[in-house]
Order: C-alpha cells, then sequence, then structure tokens
C-alpha cells in the first residue's frame, strides 16, 4: 500500500469517526448519562464501527496479512479476529473492546450509556493511532 492510499483509506475511516462524534454529541441528547435519542445513537455507532472496520484492513494490510475478499462475499467478523490475533495481540482487545461496544451493543441492542460508548469509541481509537501517518491529527472526544 503507498503512502497517497495509506493517507487516503486513515482520512476516510476518520471521517466515519468524526461523523459519529459529532451526531452523538449534536442529536444525542445527552441526559444523566445516557443518550436518550436511541435511533441516534445506532446510526452514529453504526458509523463509528464501519470506521473501525476500514481502519482495521489497513491495520492489516500494513502488518502484511491482509483481508481477502472472495468474489461476490463480505468478509466477517472472523476474518478480522483471525487476522488481528496473527497480526498484533493488543490491536485485538481494541478491536474486540471497541466491536463489542460499538458494533453489537451501540448498533445492533441500542445501547444508551454514554460512559460505555466512550469506551468502545476510545478503543476504536486506538486503531486509529496505530495506522495514523506521521503528522496527522485524531478525531476530537465525544462529550
Amino acid at each position: 500500500m503507498s503512502t497517497e492510499q495509506h493517507l487516503k483509506l486513515y482520512r476516510k475511516a476518520m471521517r466515519y469517526m468524526d461523523n459519529a462524534a459529532k451526531m452523538l454529541s449534536e442529536k444525542g441528547k445527552n441526559k444523566d448519562g445516557h443518550y436518550q435519542n436511541i435511533k441516534c445513537v445506532r446510526v452514529a455507532c453504526g458509523a463509528a464501527y464501519s470506521g473501525l472496520l476500514l481502519a482495521t484492513e489497513c491495520f492489516l494490510e500494513m502488518k502484511g496479512k491482509p483481508l481477502v475478499r472472495k468474489k461476490g462475499r463480505r468478509l466477517t467478523i472472523t476474518q478480522y479476529l483471525e487476522n488481528l490475533a496473527w497480526a498484533d495481540s493488543k490491536a485485538l482487545d481494541y478491536f474486540n473492546d471497541a466491536y463489542t461496544l460499538l458494533g453489537l451493543d451501540g448498533y445492533c441492542d441500542g445501547l444508551s450509556n454514554v460512559a460505555i460508548l466512550n469506551i468502545g469509541f476510545e478503543s476504536a481509537m486506538k486503531i486509529f493511532k496505530l495506522i495514523a501517518p506521521r503528522g496527522v491529527s485524531h478525531s476530537k472526544k465525544l462529550n
């Protein structure tokens, strides 16, 4: 992967994360530690999860273990987990946390707890820091 492709993929993934954080801070309606707008939470967590998958694909390619898509088929979560286990155990831990909190709890189940979702975003951002090109800033924290 060229440096230009790496930067382009990183920025695309960060855009997903930034949009998710912005949506939660503007439309999530945080009250007493819980977001009141569950639809907004699900959409934001779905966007953050999509960004996480892009960042993880970039990370795996950088580590020499790119994910292989079979023609006409989607990648499975097992493919991500197996390749991350081979590439980097810390990245696997970050991915597991972010996948569980953002993908399953936030997107699928509509979890509304602000503190728990922030942990999911922080775990995802740790993957982003692993792939960040030098001199590129990271996303803002959630409120």
